[in-house]
């Protein structure tokens, strides 16, 4: 698994830095009930060294040296002394009591540390009392896991509906062809989480009630199917607002990586920007006109167009070999939608789609038709593009009213939703 940045910050760190915060609140409070009654008349002593737990990501060692990039971007050095206490956990591990003693000699670059300690002289080295740590390597393992348990488990698509009487939400699943709808039924063990607006990774989701999930939202639910798959039982759910635009690029600012497409629903022109995380693929003639079929409803044994723009006679799209598309370029929530039943082969195209090059804003051209899945937008209002699919022409030709979302969720070129501990 390839990650965009270093690991996220996991449950386990969020408490350990939680039992930190204790510490010191008891410590400075041991401290002040345990000093003389004459103490408060001395002069002020000499301030003690500022307390510091920087988090973050070892980015290089040397001799008894840390170079830790912290969860802010800034890097800070860290000095392990002789008495510095290393002891390392698992994700997932709520507590320290399991946790077990390791040598300075066993960190690497990559592994997520927490600090504590305080400020050196200089004001800006930390002299380290204690180092947890977590292997990158357990934490992608653990990742690995949970991304299969949502794709194993999950299934994701258009919130249809909302019943808080039921506590039920319905979905229609991401399909070119027959459409199907999935029952959630959740109850108060169930954890709901929302995106942030500007934002589809899942470490930036965070904790929401039901009334906050409305028709037209994205939804992904993990838990128990029933047989036919028309019902599920949720142990987790993660919702957002996104937008599906279809359009004409008017204008492209790459270097600023900045575009303007005329909405072809609305009239009116959206400015757009993309990021690091944001997917363009070029989608090639053959497999526009494949998908295009599919909306009009041809038979499933139509012709198959590769990711390649080949046209081949199989039913469907074959599956790739190895790890599930999309989880190299995790960096929140990997893989292709495979909710166990999203019509007319949906997740086949979806991974078709996925092994298409991906392609750049430069390559894009004023006039190109366009269709886009965007956040709702950020604190300057400019919507990031999460995925900008061109050569759609046929597509809309098809169907006008056809979306990105049509036949890729938003996440399902970002990485599927993890539990606890995932960076999605």
């Amino acid at each position: 698994m390839k990650l965009k940045r270093a690991l996220g910050l996991t449950s386990a760190f969020k408490i350990i830095l939680r039992l930190a915060a204790i510490g010191v609140s008891l410590a400075a409070a041991f401290a002040a009930t345990s000093r003389p009654a004459h103490a408060q008349a001395a002069p002020p002593a000499a301030q003690a060294p500022a307390a510091a737990k920087p988090v973050g990501t070892i980015k290089a060692i040397s001799g008894n040296t840390i170079t830790l990039t912290t969860d802010a971007g800034s890097d800070v050095t860290v000095l392990v002394q002789d008495t510095t206490k290393l002891v390392r956990v698992a994700p997932g591990q709520k507590d320290l009591k399991d946790a077990a003693p390791i040598p300075l000699q066993s960190l690497q670059p990559g592994d997520r540390i927490l600090v504590l300690g305080r400020l050196a002289d200089d004001g800006k080295s930390v002299l380290a009392r204690s180092v947890v740590a977590m292997k990158q390597a357990d934490v992608a393992e653990k990742q690995t896991h949970e991304r299969e348990e949502w794709q194993k488990h999950g299934t994701g698509g258009l919130v249809s509906g909302v019943d808080p009487a039921s506590n039920t939400v319905t979905i229609s699943l991401p399909a070119v062809g027959e459409k199907k709808t999935v029952t959630i039924h959740l109850s108060n063990a169930t954890i709901l989480r929302r995106y942030a607006p500007d934002s589809v990774k899942f470490d930036d989701a965070k904790p929401a009630p039901l009334d906050q999930v409305k028709p037209g939202d994205q939804l992904r639910a993990r838990g128990t199917r029933n047989a036919d798959g028309s019902e599920l039982t949720a142990d987790e759910v993660v919702s957002g607002s996104f937008r599906n635009i279809a359009g004409t690029i008017s204008a492209i600012d790459a270097p600023a990586g900045t575009f303007t497409v005329l909405d072809l629903v609305t009239k009116k022109s959206v400015t757009l920007k993309t990021t690091p995380d944001s997917q363009i693929r070029k989608i090639p003639a053959p497999m526009a006109q494949r998908i295009a079929m599919r909306l009009k409803g041809a038979p499933a044994d139509a012709t198959t167009a590769g990711a390649n723009g080949s046209v081949a006679s199989s039913p469907q799209t074959p599956k790739p070999a190895g790890p599930p598309a999309g989880g190299a370029s995790a960096s929140g929530p990997a893989g292709t939608e495979r909710s166990g039943g999203a019509g007319g082969g949906g997740a086949d195209l979806q991974q078709a789609i996925l092994r298409i090059p991906a392609a750049t804003l430069a390559e894009m051209q004023k006039g190109d038709v366009v269709m886009i899945v965007a956040t709702a937008g950020g604190s300057n209002g400019i919507p990031s593009a999460i995925t900008l699919l061109s050569g759609v022409e046929p597509i809309l030709a098809a169907s006008p009213n056809s979306s990105a979302s049509t036949i890729l969720s938003p996440w399902s070129l970002s990485g599927a939703p993890g539990g606890e501990g995932a960076t999605p």
